[in-house]
């Protein structure tokens, strides 16, 4: 006599490997599925060759404790983190700031305006390679365009900018914001767009119009996106190198190196890679709660437009 038990027990495993099969597949049959297999498969191995490759193998580099010691110890990594601290509150908060008050008034109609924006763009535009190292030649202290400007119309002779770490630091930040404002301002702008005429319209009626309308009719719609666009351009930031390799290079003397050039410094120009990775590293405590809100907002909050 066949035990029935035993039997069901062994179909359960193909039963068990087809609605697997049947779920990987979804509706798709055939050549179908082959056709999406061919399309995946090169982004799986993308993604695995250039993402998950080199993240796992940065964490092990980074892995000795003895590096976080000797980073610790270091003076210029001391000043490297103050310097990214400020980077981040200022060149951030401003620029969201700017972002928010200028999409207001590139909301205004008009073909001026647009002239205006499209003026405003080219900044964002530009490669960033380019622009930085010509605002560098600007702010030298001898014979920038800069100073030239100054002692034409004052007849005084402009400040040495990139001699002194503060100042140097300020045009980093300055210059940072001059080429992201607008990038942000245009996505603000078309979430203001995107705000029905109808409640802008009723906003009017009840005489919300000018600041009263923008703190309790614009503020509130586009809290949400303006969080989101916060979150994003802190954690782009944190990983920006340009800014300060080629407006300042990090000097004077090492004193404006953010955390980022840091780990390019340490790797490459005293030939300690691992070194560089745990400079790099020691921001993800930051990092990782920004990214772990940045997802719960998306995931559960919407933009209410």
């Amino acid at each position: 006599m066949i035990d029935t038990a035993s039997v069901a027990d062994a179909g359960r495993p193909a039963l068990g490997w087809r609605t697997l099969s049947r779920s990987m597949r979804g509706g798709l049959k055939g050549g179908e599925y082959t056709w999406a297999v061919a399309f995946v498969v090169p982004y799986i191995a993308v993604f695995l060759a250039f993402v998950a490759y080199p993240v796992v193998y940065g964490l092990w580099m980074g892995s000795d404790a003895g590096l976080y010691r000797e980073l610790f110890a270091d003076p210029i990594y001391k000043s490297s983190v103050v310097n990214t601290v400020l980077y981040l509150a200022l060149g951030v908060n401003v620029k969201m700031f700017l972002a928010l008050l200028l999409s207001g008034f590139f909301m205004r109609p008009g073909r001026w305006t647009k002239v205006l924006l499209l003026i405003f763009v080219m900044p964002w535009a530009v490669p960033q390679i380019s622009t930085f190292i010509s605002i560098h030649w600007m702010l030298n202290g001898e014979w920038g365009f800069l100073n030239n400007v100054i002692y034409r119309f004052a007849h005084v002779e402009g400040p040495s900018w990139l001699n002194d770490r503060w100042m140097a630091l300020g045009s980093v930040i300055v210059s940072h914001i001059w080429k992201w404002t607008p990038f942000w301002t245009l996505i603000l702008l078309a979430g203001r767009m995107a705000i029905p005429l109808e409640i802008r319209d009723t906003a009017r009626v009840d005489g919300a119009t000018g600041l009263r309308g923008f703190v309790h009719i614009t503020v509130p719609l586009l809290a949400n996106l303006y969080l989101i666009c916060t979150l994003l351009s802190t954690i782009f930031l944190l990983g920006d190198f340009n800014a300060v390799t080629f407006v300042s290079g990090g000097g004077p003397a090492n004193q404006t190196h953010v955390l980022a050039t840091l780990g390019i410094r340490d790797a490459f120009e005293i030939a300690h890679p691992r070194l560089g990775v745990a400079a790099v590293m020691s921001a993800l405590p930051l990092v990782i709660p920004l990214v772990i809100v940045l997802m719960r907002k998306l995931r559960t909050a919407e933009v209410q437009l």
